[in-house]
């Protein structure tokens, strides 16, 4: 089946407290942008690779895919005003003919072969995937009550079988994501799973890698160079 994937990087770098968003930060040497999308490309040449950037920051990627001659082909879309929009925009520039369609975090750069090759089997058979791991630490359920220090009383303790931990890529047979981000947006939309979701169909859950990780502070940071010096050590 011909395949997509949506790379969706509009963050802004905030929690990274710096001024170069978070997905051109350099990360092994190169940015955490290009490593995405090498991933999805090494995985399938053939796949198409929708790239969504805030329109304020193409010319910049543009200069770092020269600096870096960084020639993976891909589509370049718009950023929207949510992720919602964001994921509509690189929708709007998948080819028609794609039968799978994968949606995928721009700063996760570490997701596995396997778990990609997973995800787009699982949507296949069962229109919808997206992968998760376990929970490691206790949770916790609190309630919306505070003391005036700022702590909380009356939290209890959940069991953590019954929760995972989400990943992308969220992958979906194509008319099924398209008929679902034809919806009007609402705050309930956190990821693509839950448009999906908001149409009635269930989404199928495989398993995620580890070092799958966001790359959102600075300490994600920390962790991503450990990983890239890991692989560098297995080959």
């Amino acid at each position: 089946m011909k395949k997509a994937v949506i790379i969706v990087a509009g963050g802004k770098g905030l929690r990274m407290g710096s001024d170069l968003p978070k997905q051109f930060i350099p990360i092994g040497g190169k940015p955490i942008l290009m490593h995405t999308i090498e991933a999805f490309y090494h995985h399938d040449p053939d796949m198409q690779i929708v790239v969504v950037l805030p329109l304020a920051h193409q010319d910049y990627w543009k200069n770092l895919c020269t600096q870096y001659d960084f020639r993976i082909p891909l589509t370049i879309a718009n950023g929207g005003e949510t992720r919602f929009h964001s994921v509509k925009n690189g929708l709007a520039k998948v080819d028609a003919d794609v039968e799978l369609i994968g949606v995928h975090d721009g700063v996760r750069p570490f997701v596995s072969d396997e778990v990609i090759e997973k995800c787009y089997r699982a949507a296949e058979v069962f229109g919808a995937a997206l992968p998760v791991i376990d929970l490691v630490d206790t949770l916790r359920h609190v309630p919306e009550q505070e003391t005036p220090d700022g702590a909380t009383l009356h939290s209890a303790t959940v069991p953590r079988s019954h929760y995972k931990l989400v990943q992308t890529p969220q992958v979906f047979c194509s008319g099924l994501l398209r008929k679902a981000y034809s919806q009007e947006y609402t705050n309930a939309f956190t990821d693509d799973a839950s448009v999906v979701e908001a149409m009635g169909h269930e989404v199928a859950l495989v398993a995620g890698n580890r070092q799958n990780i966001k790359v959102t502070t600075l300490f994600d940071l920390i962790v991503g160079e450990a990983i890239i010096k890991s692989k560098i050590g297995q080959q």
